[in-house]
């Protein structure tokens, strides 16, 4: 398939992107922009992961060949106007969790598709309902997991998402990091 041989310059770090990428298929090399993920206050809460990949695909362009197509992403929770990032440490952590704890949240990602003359940008967006967390518990992931690279603080692939997920209202793999079927259907359009 044409798609799968796109070559493609995947401008992240984030390991599950590239397992995600990696298990689909697709053909790519990864490319480490240095760019500071800040974006405008002002800015509406569900445009910031847009925002945020198309600010890395842009940084990432002086890295690419001709032929390469940059497939940047940026993941957000959400929890009414509150953007839930990566924890800055345990406590942020631990505040991060209490809060989604028994409620649903969404996590959105937006995606980046760039070469030097095209771009498009597009989102996936997944509803996520999290059971109840004891302090214990809270505790219990922190101390057997990494949450500190993973936007609201946890990862849908780990013990919370084995244990305390009972509800998933769009694609768990955007809630990994990457809408995977988004990026083949618009890798499809974005190559004609």
């Amino acid at each position: 398939m044409q798609i799968m041989s796109l070559p493609i310059a995947l401008a992240s770090k984030s390991p599950r992107r590239q397992q995600l990428l990696r298990e689909a298929g697709f053909r790519f090399r990864v490319v480490l922009p240095n760019i500071e993920e800040i974006y405008p206050k002002d800015l509406a809460p569900t445009m910031v992961p847009e925002y945020l990949s198309d600010l890395k695909a842009q940084a990432a362009l002086p890295l690419i060949q001709p032929d390469e197509i940059i497939l940047a992403a940026d993941s957000i929770v959400l929890l009414g106007h509150q953007i839930f990032e990566k924890p800055k440490d345990r406590a942020d952590a631990v505040r991060i969790l209490q809060t989604l704890s028994g409620k649903t949240h969404q996590v959105i990602t937006g995606v980046t598709l760039r070469t030097k003359a095209k771009k498009i940008s597009f989102s996936g967006y997944t509803d996520v309902t999290m059971e109840p967390l004891s302090p214990t518990e809270i505790d219990y992931y922190i101390d057997h997991y990494n949450p500190y690279d993973k936007a609201g603080a946890y990862g849908i692939q780990e013990w919370i998402g084995h244990c305390k997920i009972s509800n998933i209202n769009g694609s768990y793999l955007n809630v990994m990091g990457l809408p995977v079927d988004l990026v083949y259907k618009e890798l499809e359009k974005f190559i004609v």
